[in-house]
């Protein structure tokens, strides 16, 4: 999956949602808090870590990928 930028930043639990990947912004904080989350092949732990152009968010199997 790729999510084109329209600002600068998206959170990553924005972008977990934006994806469809969780269903709710609850959800996304569970995820990303229990360590299943992972941003340019390292664990993420913070859902408002500010994803980037280039940045790759894992989880449950599938891939984010941010552009402009």
């Amino acid at each position: 999956m790729v999510i084109h930028l329209i600002g600068e930043y998206i959170k990553l639990g924005q972008a977990l949602k934006a994806a469809n990947l969780v269903e709710s912004g609850a959800e996304a904080k569970e995820v990303i808090l229990n360590g299943e989350v992972f941003v340019n092949g390292e664990q993420e732990m913070r859902r408002g870590r500010k994803l980037v152009p280039g940045d790759i968010a894992e989880y449950n199997g599938e891939t984010v990928e941010i552009v402009l």
